[in-house]
């Protein structure tokens, strides 16, 4: 609650009387404008998260970036995530670790050919300056284009054919505080700040905000919100204790984020582990159909019965190693 200011004489009223030992000290009046003057302080009734998380979610908002926690089996560690269409990010460098899907498109077209038919029967009347002939082929309306030109031309059709398909294909994806195919946790709030202040190398110094962070970001922002703290080192032991055992919210954010981090650190045998169709997929649909309640959460539960505890939890297991193993750990 606001301090309210001490009630002051108007000019008109009338003086009145009063005990001289009712008068204010000079030590009461000073304390009373330092009051006034820092209201935070003064009312130590004000909780420390009400003062601060309205100026944290402002500039979360601003930057489209948000503060993560992760508890993996080594510790808990601190770091940045942002969402961004796939087409404006560029994918973390992770050399020949793993068969990389972000590659395949790629190869694909270094592999194919560009096939181009010229006529050459008037090569001989068109020769370069230095004697070689220049292939030419006729048009359907009788004009002639060199080999150059069309090649130009083909370029271009070429790009707006790739920059079709990128707008096809392009999706939200998720972009963390990574670099060179690990992610970067930080057991503190202050060495989390100290890194992204350092000017290090890292993937999201391309992102358009970035900057705007930078320029802003204190240690106490770093206050992730409950739906983004997650719980991966305790999924395993509760998959362990069996159906009745397992909790919904904690397995269902762990999937999240583990979608999450197996696109963002380029880890396609987690992407499948985790696919549409796949064992743990269906663990995923039933938690949240039994999370949802109702006839849907009736026929969750049948659907949960269904599922082995046991490849459960070696599945996740597996993940979790796989994330683990991709972790750059920083003080």
């Amino acid at each position: 609650m606001a301090r309210q200011s001490p009630h002051r004489p108007d000019a008109d009223e009338p003086d009145t009387e009063f005990d001289e030992s009712s008068r204010t000290t000079d030590t009461a009046t000073d304390s009373t404008a330092d009051a006034a003057a820092d209201p935070v302080e003064a009312d130590q009734d004000l909780d420390d998260d009400e003062v601060t998380e309205p100026a944290n979610r402002a500039l979360w908002e601003d930057v489209r970036i948000d503060p993560v926690e992760i508890a993996l089996p080594a510790g808990s560690g601190f770091t940045l995530r942002a969402y961004r269409m796939s087409n404006t990010v560029t994918p973390t460098e992770i050399g020949e670790r793993e068969d990389d899907p972000f590659d395949a498109r790629a190869r694909r077209l270094e592999d194919e050919e560009t096939v181009v038919f010229l006529d050459e029967e008037f090569a001989e009347d068109f020769e370069d300056d230095d004697g070689k002939p220049r292939r030419v082929r006729r048009t359907r309306d009788g004009d002639e284009v060199d080999d150059e030109e069309l090649l130009a031309d083909d370029d271009a059709d070429d790009e707006e054919a790739d920059e079709a398909d990128d707008d096809e294909e392009a999706e939200e994806v998720a972009v963390f505080l990574t670099h060179r195919g690990k992610l970067l946790l930080f057991k503190s709030r202050e060495s989390l700040v100290s890194f992204v202040l350092s000017g290090a190398p890292h993937d999201m110094s391309g992102l358009d905000t970035w900057d705007d962070l930078v320029a802003r970001l204190q240690p106490a922002d770093i206050t992730p919100l409950d739906d983004d703290s997650y719980e991966l080192d305790l999924v395993v032991e509760n998959l362990r204790g069996g159906h009745d055992t397992w909790d919904p919210a904690l397995l269902i954010s762990a999937g999240e984020i583990a979608r999450d981090l197996s696109y963002a650190l380029r880890l396609p045998s987690v992407l499948d582990m985790l696919s549409t169709g796949s064992s743990l997929d269906d663990l995923d649909e039933a938690l949240r159909a039994t999370a949802n309640g109702g006839l849907g959460g009736f026929m969750g539960r049948r659907r949960l019965k269904k599922i082995g505890a046991q490849t459960a939890s070696l599945g996740w297991r597996t993940i979790i190693g796989k994330i683990s193993a991709s972790v750059d750990w920083r003080d």
